[in-house]
């Protein structure tokens, strides 16, 4: 178990300049919760995200219970050049830094705890590939493997799964309930109702600058039900498919 925070927010307003994307809002993060945010664009998740990360400093209110805990944030944009000459192992051991210190080489007694790592992402025996050799798929995992050995408390990620495939994003929801199964608090803004109804019990909605939080199931109610796929003509023929 971890000492994961109860995050308490008051009245918060956030935006740019003054123009507020996010007002009045009031939300209790119990710890070791699994939340997603979901909104149309513009509606300020990724707003939200970076103020709990401490980038972005409220126009108003206070976010109680953030102060001395170990946060990670994954942003959309990890702002690393994939064309930089480091290892698949160097990017991951940039989770280190909080531990060793920011510049201090790591040394060899960190490579088992780094090939774990790797290994929890599927990416064991890729520690010397160069990150510009990566598909999409496994830098996100590399990314994730940084997560890992950060060993935060709180979690934010910020459309984690947003053009990775399949398989990469099964494994990596993986990881974000088994943060949650050690009493990790994980938020995670989502696009995909999918996802969110099939992995994330609590759910913030934000639309026009307002928020609703409760039961994922309490909140998409209020959006319909999930759509139904549809069926091209004649894909079915007497019971069978074509």
């Amino acid at each position: 178990m971890t000492d994961a925070p109860r995050i308490m927010i008051r009245n918060l307003a956030l935006g740019y300049g003054s123009r507020p994307v996010v007002e009045q809002l009031d939300w209790d993060v119990a710890p070791g919760s699994l939340t997603a945010i979901i909104g149309s664009n513009g509606s300020g998740k990724s707003t939200l995200l970076r103020a709990m990360a401490g980038e972005l400093r409220p126009l108003a209110g206070t976010m109680d219970g953030l102060d001395g805990s170990v946060t990670s944030y994954l942003p959309q944009d990890s702002g690393i050049d994939r064309a930089f000459p480091i290892s698949v192992a160097d990017l991951a051991a940039m989770g280190l830094w909080r531990k060793v210190g920011g510049f201090v080489q790591i040394g060899r007694h960190w490579s088992g705890e780094i090939e774990r790592a790797l290994g929890l992402v599927g990416l064991a025996g890729a520690a010397r590939r160069p990150i510009a050799a990566l598909s999409g798929g496994q830098f996100q995992r590399a990314l994730f493997a940084r997560l890992i050995l950060e060993d935060a408390d709180l979690i934010l990620l910020d459309e984690p799964f947003a053009a990775v495939d399949r398989d990469t994003t099964a494994d990596l929801v993986g990881l974000v309930r088994q943060w949650a199964a050690e009493g990790r608090t994980v938020i995670v803004a989502l696009h995909d109702l999918d996802q969110v109804r099939q992995h994330f019990p609590q759910t913030l909605r934000l639309a026009g600058g307002r928020a609703t939080y409760g039961s994922t199931a309490q909140i998409l109610s209020v959006l319909g039900p999930a759509p139904v796929p549809k069926v091209p003509p004649g894909a079915f023929r007497s019971g069978t498919v074509a």
